[in-house]
């Protein structure tokens, strides 16, 4: 062994602390001379990842090659990156690490040249294939210069294709993962076109029958679609000189500690260069605590449309950003001197704020958005043809300009006080502290705990359940919740296992509750000592808002400022500031999903409630357990296809909501947000309010739904599923008894929608009836059945409480 040697040492890590760490030298290429090797870099959800599982399962079912396949997924849910590994050849095939060196790449996402580096991994000689809507003069100047320059000096083949466009014009958008396997077969050449195209036909149909022929007609003809489409780029001799990409200037910021977490540890991981970075980076970070708010400089394009807001017909009523899931379209109060400095693509609309002199403008974040159009569906004048079209969906070259205008509102126009409400109107006044989560185009889940961040955000802590909401809520590096832009503050969030998260959040409140009653007794003992009429009123005021979660935080601001006003030597003083984060009342959140909730948690989840203890659980109800691959669950239907439940759960759904009511002083709340926004906000304002436990169970429709038009269709969803009796939405709250009210509220009204063809819109639901029709006419009469008769009994409730 070759110079110095140590023991105790590591490979693949750069641990200039210890020093122990050994230097890596480029690996060589051992791969056989017969080998392909081939690595597409996708977008998590478009498909890529499926087509070439079936493309490797077509090369090695129909030829005598052998085969390998690996994907690498990001930690992102839909819309986070995606690169497949396949290698086909003559030799058995021994390796067992990424491709580094292939003989084909593919970028199906053309966001992605100016983040990864993807180009160096093609082999001279090799081929580089580039979904994108550029033509030949375009690309010279969207192409980085170092892509430009490595193509022309390694003698890369460059194809590109319109593959996305392609999708659209047959009708999906989400089929141009078809068109470019046809793509990927039409340049490997494998195998004879016609045998390729038969055969990948035949993949096609095996996969998607199950969501309806029309589906596999579509991919059908994404296939024939794209063995033509094709287009080689002639290199032009001028890109050998074209140089290298000038390094990203750093970014830039008002947190110092931020900015620095950002372009030390952010920036490279986010460019799948985390591996490279030095121990040293992370030692300040070494208890496991990252500062909020670094998701908004992640900044990754990855949408193909994106709104436009027409102002000459925005009625100003806010339900797009009430409902949108990944914070990115807001609307702003302006005052005269923040209006005239904001850039000039900004737009306003020609009315004020109502009751203002403040100018209104609703932007949009390009860079952000996941293309979801949700916002668009919610909008209530473009429901009516004669009102014209407030939103609309836009390419996202064509709406770049407004990023200026974006960050130029979210960084320097303030929070207008007297417009914050709990309307849903007013909500949306409020700073989001949940924003650009990554999570799926569509999601429920984020836009129900965005709306809880707006309402309580700043004196909140939040433990979190694993599954979908802790990869959405806190992947390493980047987090989405975020800090108040005036105070400072934000949610205080943790993670923790999937089966003890309630007992973790319990434990966080008993903790801070501690130490706060520590406080309030000093706080008393001060309020005896005082002399000072003025000294005392600001006590007092403190002391008689203790469980006022809103009023406690004005009141503690005001005691806080006395004190630290104050000259006296009272020790009582010094204790209270020392621990002056307590003071106010917080709100604790419990938050995950049903897996959590209904199955692996349950019994801590029981416990807490029967504690008395003043927490808040949010249950996102997806039905499924969706972040490990939509499995069956307590909380799956009947009738529903899943994972151990392939021909259809038999049984019915455990009614979590009764369970906790059954105690009698636990706030309980059935909710969806589609169907009736301000019963959602009411829902969730009364839970906080309520001096004990409560729970809201959400109904949050999923990918794993495969519901019909896609995730486009989420809100409306909600809305059908209320409709249809599916799900009911109503409210228990144990304070109005003392009130001598009826504590129990059915919001939902008699249904007025055919149960059978709301299913029947979800692929979860119709996959059983193509496989099983007569299991699945059973199952559906008894889901429908059962349904009815929870409404029936829901209306008894209401009869039953009104004593």
């Amino acid at each position: 062994m070759a110079g110095e040697q140590k023991n105790h040492f590591t490979m693949g890590i750069v641990d200039d602390l210890t020093g122990h760490s050994l230097p890596e030298e480029a690996a060589p290429d051992t791969a056989p001379t017969d080998m392909i090797q081939c690595k597409f870099w996708g977008l998590g959800g478009d498909g890529t990842v499926g087509t070439n599982k079936n493309s490797i399962k077509i090369i090695g079912d129909h030829t005598d090659k052998h085969i390998q396949a690996y994907f690498q997924y990001d930690s992102k849910k839909t819309g986070g990156i995606t690169i497949s590994h396949l290698r086909f050849g003559d030799s058995p095939i021994k390796s067992s690490y990424y491709i580094n060196k292939a003989d084909f790449v593919a970028c199906h996402n053309s966001a992605y040249l100016n983040k990864y580096d993807m180009i160096s991994d093609v082999k001279p000689g090799g081929t580089f294939l580039l979904d994108c809507q550029w033509t030949d003069a375009e690309l010279d100047a969207h192409l980085p210069a170092s892509v430009k320059s490595y193509i022309a000096n390694n003698n890369v083949k460059f194809y590109t294709i319109n593959a996305t466009q392609l999708a659209i014009n047959l009708g999906n958008a989400k089929v141009k993962n078809t068109v470019l396997q046809s793509a990927f077969f039409t340049l490997a050449k494998i195998l004879p076109a016609e045998e390729a195209n038969g055969y990948m036909k035949y993949m096609a149909t095996k996969s998607y029958l199950k969501k309806g022929q029309a589906i596999v007609d579509l991919n059908h003809a994404a296939i024939d679609a794209g063995k033509d489409a094709l287009h080689e780029v002639a290199v032009p001799e001028s890109w050998k000189d074209a140089g290298k990409t000038a390094p990203a200037a750093k970014l830039e910021g008002k947190r110092a500690d931020l900015m620095s977490f950002v372009n030390d540890v952010v920036v490279p991981v986010g460019a799948m260069k985390g591996d490279s970075l030095a121990v040293s980076t992370f030692a300040k970070y070494a208890d496991g605590t990252f500062p909020q708010g670094s998701a908004a400089y992640e900044k990754r394009g990855v949408a193909v449309t994106v709104p436009q807001w027409n102002p000459e017909h925005c009625i100003q009523c806010n339900n797009c950003a009430f409902v949108c899931p990944h914070a990115c379209i807001r609307p702003f109060a302006m005052t005269e001197e923040e209006a005239a400095g904001a850039p000039e693509v900004t737009k306003f609309a020609a009315k004020p704020v109502l009751k203002t002199n403040y100018k209104f403008t609703m932007s949009v974040s390009p860079l952000d958005c996941m293309g979801c159009t949700l916002c668009v569906k919610a909008c209530p004048v473009n429901k009516n043809e004669k009102l014209g079209t407030a939103l609309e969906m836009k390419p996202i070259a064509t709406q770049l300009d407004q990023q200026a205008a974006y960050d130029y509102a979210v960084n320097n126009v303030s929070e207008k006080s007297e417009l914050v409400a709990t309307t849903i109107k007013g909500s949306q006044f409020k700073q989001p502290l949940l924003e650009y989560s990554g999570s799926c185009a569509g999601c429920a889940e984020t836009s129900y705990a965005r709306l809880i961040t707006q309402l309580f955000g700043e004196r909140m802590y939040i433990s979190n359940a694993t599954g979908c909401s802790s990869i959405w809520g806190g992947s390493a590096p980047a987090t989405p919740y975020t800090v108040n832009n005036a105070t400072g503050r934000g949610p205080a969030w943790a993670n923790s296992l999937f089966e003890d998260n309630a007992e973790h959040g319990l434990g966080m409140y008993v903790g801070q509750k501690a130490i706060r009653d520590k406080l309030i007794g000093y706080v008393k003992e001060l309020r005896e000592g005082c002399k000072s009429e003025e000294k005392a009123a600001v006590i007092d005021n403190y002391l008689n808002t203790l469980n006022d979660g809103k009023a406690n935080e004005a009141a503690t601001k005001a005691l806080v400022a006395m004190l630290e006003a104050c000259d006296c030597e009272n020790p009582l003083k010094a204790k209270i500031l020392a621990e002056k984060s307590y003071l106010s009342k917080k709100a604790v959140w419990i938050f995950g999903g049903d897996g959590w909730a209904y199955d692996i948690g349950f019994g801590g989840l029981d416990h807490v409630l029967a504690s008395g203890e003043d927490v808040n659980v949010m249950v996102f109800d997806t039905e499924v357990y969706s972040n490990t691959g939509g499995q069956a669950s307590k909380a799956s239907n009947i009738g529903q296809v899943a994972q151990f439940a392939a021909a259809g759960k038999a049984i019915g759904k455990k009614n979590l909501a009764e369970i906790a009511m059954s105690y009698g002083y636990v706030y309980v709340a059935q909710i969806a947000m589609g169907a009736d926004m301000n019963q959602t906000l009411k829902a969730i304002a009364e839970a906080e309010a309520y001096p004990g436990p409560s729970i809201i169970i959400g109904y949050a429709p999923c990918e794993m739904h495969s519901i019909k038009g896609g995730m486009a269709n989420c809100q409306e969803e909600m809305k059908k599923a209320v409709e249809a009796g599916y799900w009911q939405m109503f409210r228990y709250n144990p304070a109005l008894k003392a009130e001598g009210k009826n504590p129990f509220t059915l919001d939902s009204k008699e249904p007025t929608a055919s149960y059978q063809d709301f299913i029947n819109g979800e692929a979860r639901y119709t996959r059983l009836a193509q496989q099983f029709p007569e299991r699945a006419k059973e199952l559906f009469a008894k889901a429908e059945a059962t349904a009815k008769a929870k409404f029936e009994r829901l209306k008894k409730l209401v009869e039953f409480y009104n004593v």
